[in-house]
């Protein structure tokens, strides 16, 4: 019986810093795409041949090329000044990092990674998001990142709620307050 807690002690001493080693590599790469704006960086946090896939629109890319040319020309660099990012949660597992969280921003530039083609409206947004990282090693894999597209679209106004069941900001203010909880 010691022999065998011996053995998954030690087990989970090999995998706890690995786990933890995931977190800071995510973090990572959300620095160097929000705070730094530095998509060369952001490309060495990924693997040769990654992939990003924004759900609720199709946005991303594929393959390193596919990818760099997202980044470089749809996403780094390219939110609205205001842009901030409220983690609500973390879930860490053995290749994959889940964070639930809240972006905000103004609707004050084009976002072509989330609303293509759109004018800005000025409008604020706060719009619940999970952005899931899966990894191969130290290194991200793909990205698949989910937001409900009907919020943001009545957020700006460019969806009427009345009458169909469509919150707006309302889902983030409800989100932080129960997580506070």
């Amino acid at each position: 019986m010691k022999k065998l807690k011996a053995k998954h002690k030690d087990r989970k001493k090999k995998t706890n810093p690995s786990t933890a080693n995931l977190g800071k590599v995510f973090d990572k790469h959300i620095k160097f795409e929000f705070k730094d704006k530095d998509v060369g960086l952001t490309m060495k946090t990924m693997v040769k041949e990654p992939y990003v896939h924004h759900v609720p629109v199709l946005t991303g890319g594929v393959g390193y090329d596919g990818v760099y040319d997202f980044y470089k020309n749809e996403f780094v660099g390219m939110m609205p000044h205001d842009t901030k990012i409220t983690r609500i949660s973390r879930t860490v597992g053995k290749n994959q990092v889940v964070d639930e969280l809240i972006l905000s921003f103004t609707h004050d530039i084009e976002i072509k990674s989330m609303l293509p083609g759109l004018r800005p409206t000025g409008k604020y947004v706060e719009l619940p998001h999970v952005v899931i990282m899966k990894f191969k090693g130290n290194k991200i894999a793909h990205e698949h990142i989910y937001w409900d597209q009907a919020s943001l679209l009545t957020q700006i106004g460019l969806l009427d709620p009345m009458g169909i069941p469509i919150k707006g900001i309302e889902q983030s203010e409800r989100l932080k307050e129960l997580s506070a909880m």
